[in-house]
């Protein structure tokens, strides 16, 4: 068993406030600035609250496209395409290994909240047909975003 320290605690619970505040299903550390390998989702379809540490996944079955959004880049939406089977691992809060497996939305959600700790955004898994269709949604964030180095 692993030592979540209270960083962690405190960082899950505000991500669970902020998840619910904004009507969320999930929400990464890094969409609240912090670089540390932490997600949250919130409770739908009878799931209950939770934390995920450290997460690993693993994918499988013929790839499907859905429509998602993200808390990050309010007002885009596109079909991403993703494989419907996860399985992930990851510590929970009291610092103790799961695993669980779910296909559907779950899967999905658990490769978006991953793609966050990953450095990637649904942006980067657009059809060109989407992002021409998002040009100008994505185009203000991009205006609006602090620029870097200054």
């Amino acid at each position: 068993m692993a030592r979540v320290d209270g960083f962690v605690r405190d960082l899950v619970a505000e991500m669970h406030r902020i998840a619910r505040e904004y009507d969320g299903i999930g929400l990464a550390a890094p969409q609240v600035g912090e670089s540390v390998r932490v997600f949250v989702t919130c409770p739908l379809y009878g799931e209950p609250e939770r934390a995920f540490i450290n997460p690993r996944l693993e994918l499988s079955g013929e790839i499907v496209g859905d429509d998602e959004g993200c808390l990050s880049l309010p007002e885009i939406r596109a079909e991403i395409m993703r494989p419907p089977h996860a399985r992930i691992t990851a510590l929970d809060l009291d610092g103790n290994e799961f695993t669980m497996e779910r296909d559907g939305i779950w899967a999905r959600v658990w490769q978006h909240e991953y793609d966050h700790l990953e450095g990637t955004l649904i942006i980067d898994r657009m059809k060109p047909i989407d992002r021409l269709a998002n040009r100008r949604a994505i185009r203000d964030l991009e205006r609006a975003a602090p620029k870097q180095g200054r």
